[in-house]
């Protein structure tokens, strides 16, 4: 059986939101029927203003289910340092989900979000004792035969074009966990530009190793090099064999995405690595 995911990320409702563009990605979520819609954060431009959390639950609450969501270092206040430091997730918890630690288990594929965004930067992220333990407790008890898919906020590797961003702490150390952990897969966003490769590229050495996918912005502005101004999400498709993923990309004078890449890979079975 093929698992059908739709992954979006980096929506930033406020000043770079572009609603029309909102509504296009809402109509094409629903018509492609995914098995689940992965959200991997940045929801708002800036947490601290209700406005922008009123405009994203709107159209959230109009999306797809089932969906697995994590927060983005955009969910978390700015100008509000206590409640930056303190309170980090308030404004997220009450307005997309309560939940940090999500799993969703479909037909063959286990999916694990795990939550980047924390208070103590701006823009870089971390994943926390209690997050690794999450993520080592979730792939342990998905099922032998299960494809295992985490999604987080901030990405592994800077993409070519875009030049050296706050990624994910200790990247080198997070590509090992995924190998521990027998992660097949891992998507991400945060720095406005699709991206597909490998966690060997980061890390030679690994046994195994996992693919990486990570979405453009879906709809804000500030899309990075080749995709400046433009807008994305990508879909996949997991089979048994292999994985397909396809970038699409807002075409403006059609007022609709097009697909723009295709990507296969075939699995490799961990008990080769």
């Amino acid at each position: 059986m093929t698992i059908r995911l739709f992954h979006c990320s980096d929506l930033h409702a406020g000043p770079p939101y572009d609603a029309e563009v909102a509504e296009v990605l809402l109509a094409e979520a629903h018509a492609y029927a995914a098995d689940l819609f992965v959200v991997s954060g940045d929801f708002v431009q800036r947490a601290d203003f209700v406005d922008q959390w009123q405009t994203i639950t709107a159209w959230l609450a109009r999306a797809p289910h089932p969906r697995l969501v994590v927060p983005g270092n955009h969910d978390v206040p700015l100008y509000h340092v206590w409640q930056r430091l303190f309170q980090p997730y308030t404004h997220y918890q009450r307005h997309i989900s309560t939940d940090l630690y999500p799993v969703v288990t479909l037909d063959g594929v286990t999916v694990i979000g795990a939550n980047t965004a924390f208070g103590w930067t701006v823009d870089g992220g971390w994943l926390s004792a209690a997050q690794q333990a999450h993520i080592r407790r979730s792939a342990a008890a998905a099922p032998a035969d299960h494809k295992r898919v985490l999604v987080m906020h901030h990405h592994l590797i800077d993409p070519a074009g875009v030049g050296r961003r706050s990624r994910v702490a200790r990247p080198d150390d997070i590509a090992r966990l995924l190998d521990e952990c027998r992660i097949d897969m891992v998507l991400s966003g945060h720095v406005h530009l699709s991206y597909v490769g490998h966690t060997r590229d980061l890390v030679p050495t690994l046994g195994h190793g996992t693919i990486i996918c990570q979405a453009g912005t879906g709809t804000s502005r500030r899309g990075k090099s080749r995709e400046r101004h433009r807008y994305a999400y990508n879909t996949l498709e997991i089979a048994a064999d292999a994985v397909t993923i396809r970038r699409h990309v807002y075409q403006p004078h059609q007022r609709a995405f097009a697909v723009m890449v295709e990507h296969r890979e075939v699995w490799v079975p961990w008990n080769n690595a």
